[in-house]
């Protein structure tokens, strides 16, 4: 497990004390004793750079790490694909058709949400395009 870094003040403490150095050259925040009294705590700019430093490594590790994808996402994902392999391409589909006559939601209980959420996927990868036949929406396999 990596350090802990600790600081003397909150994350909101600092952004205050930020803001008011940004505003009057000064770096001080409001903070309140465990008695209830308020008092106003003046910053080192020093540690108030390491601090911001501290925020932007964990900015960058959180960033970098590479995103994993749930079970249920990935089980979206290749029902997308078997989805698209269904498709003929230059074929208009309705929803209700693929519901009904693809193989590939036989024997599943899909509800058209499901298999629009699977059609926006697949237009996200321009594999598929929508359109309109008879004021009812389709969508055509991109060859």
């Amino acid at each position: 497990m990596a350090n802990r870094v600790t600081f003397p003040f909150t994350q909101k403490q600092a952004y205050e004390a930020l803001t008011a150095y940004i505003q009057t050259g000064e770096a001080k925040y409001e903070a309140i004793s465990k008695s209830g009294e308020k008092s106003i705590v003046k910053l080192n700019l020093d540690v108030l750079v390491e601090f911001l430093a501290h925020k932007i490594e964990q900015a960058d590790k959180k960033s970098d790490a590479p995103k994993k994808l749930t079970t249920k996402q990935l089980e979206a994902l290749d029902m997308a694909h078997k989805l698209y392999d269904c498709m003929k391409p230059d074929v208009p589909y309705a929803i209700s058709e693929m519901i009904t006559y693809f193989d590939c939601f036989r024997d599943k209980n899909v509800s058209s949400q499901y298999v629009t959420s699977l059609l926006i996927r697949l237009i996200g990868e321009e594999k598929v395009k929508r359109g309109y036949i008879d004021h009812k929406c389709a969508f055509t396999r991109i060859a």
